[in-house]
């Protein structure tokens, strides 16, 4: 009988030991989820359109823009795309709840495509928990919420499949994901398992205009710092050399391998173009007496502050080296 009851005791103790790591998973899931529900009630649908009225139909005509916000503070401030609501005359915002308010542009940052426009309620709104960017990791699992076209908040899941990602542009350091991300949902919330806010959905990679796998959002602390200046004077002031791309390119100078980063693309405007001190397809390969690396570029981008002077060392289309000095700018829009 002893025996009966110690090898009892043993069949029982196995079965828990398989059952608990189960259980534990899916208290540990139901936490996460209600952290996710929470932080959908600051994820907001947006309507913008030339109309004078606003329209409740979600089913809007072709001259409005669907997207989604993010409700950056319980007095009504909110976070969206500038995409979304630039050279709009209206700007509709549905809450969870489904009451619709009219919202107003306070300000944006071109070159991050985000813009702040608030609304006045007579109750506090549910603000969102954001996250430290920095803490992102490539294989986090992530939850973006959004208005995918226009069908209401929509969930979709998948993981970081990337950070730091500049998809051209010099001025931005972004999370890739894999989460599915369609048109409406611009301006939605990229949160990690615990439901707290990472970034800011704000852009794909596709060829046909919707998901194909790659995403792109904008980090929370990018976020915090441009909505607050935004919100405190209106707009932001930071440095500023010109609209270009690059990409990373190794060759041999004087027999040696060379990093350098190779001008795509350049507009004809800003201190960087000026004087044609450079060119298309000239190679940047010293940014302040150090390597021409994509982390040094955005470094003393992000660094400096107008009328700062950014040293650079171009090899030309003649192979020949041109010692310039940009002085930047203050960011126009």
């Amino acid at each position: 009988m002893n025996f009966f009851n110690n090898k009892l005791s043993r069949i029982n103790f196995l079965i828990l030991a398989l059952i608990l790591p189960y259980l534990y998973t899916d208290m540990s899931n139901r936490k996460n989820s209600t952290g996710i529900t929470t932080a959908a009630l600051s994820v907001v649908n947006i309507i913008a359109s030339e109309n004078l009225s606003p329209r409740n139909d979600w089913n809007t005509p072709n001259t409005a823009i669907i997207g989604s916000g993010i409700i950056l503070s319980d007095d009504g401030y909110i976070i969206t795309n500038l995409h979304v609501v630039a050279g709009r005359k209206n700007i509709s915002v549905e809450l969870d709840d489904g009451q619709t308010k009219i919202a107003k542009l306070i300000g944006f940052d071109q070159r991050s495509d985000l813009a702040v426009i608030k609304i006045s309620s007579s109750e506090k709104l549910v603000s969102i928990k954001w996250a430290d960017s920095k803490d992102v990791q490539a294989g986090d699992e992530v939850i973006a919420i959004g208005n995918a076209f226009g069908l209401g908040k929509t969930f979709t899941s998948g993981i970081v499949s990337a950070t730091g990602r500049d998809y051209g542009n010099p001025y931005l350091e972004l999370i890739q994901t894999d989460a599915a991300i369609n048109p409406g949902n611009s301006g939605g919330a990229l949160l990690n398992h615990k439901g707290n806010l990472i970034g800011m959905n704000t852009k794909i990679f596709s060829k046909t205009g919707s998901y194909a796998g790659i995403g792109f959002a904008l980090p929370s602390n990018k976020m915090i710092d441009l909505a607050s200046e935004i919100i405190q004077s209106g707009s932001v002031k930071r440095s500023w050399i010109g609209d270009f791309r690059v990409k990373s390119k190794r060759f041999l100078l004087n027999n040696k391998l060379t990093y350098g980063l190779e001008i795509l693309e350049l507009k004809e405007y800003g201190p960087l173009f000026e004087g044609g001190q450079i060119q298309l397809g000239a190679v940047i390969i010293s940014i302040n007496d150090q390597s021409a690396t994509w982390e040094n570029l955005t470094k003393a981008l992000q660094s400096s502050f107008p009328g700062d002077r950014i040293a650079l060392k171009i090899l030309n289309k003649n192979n020949i080296i041109d010692e310039i000095e940009v002085i930047t700018e203050a960011q126009k829009g």
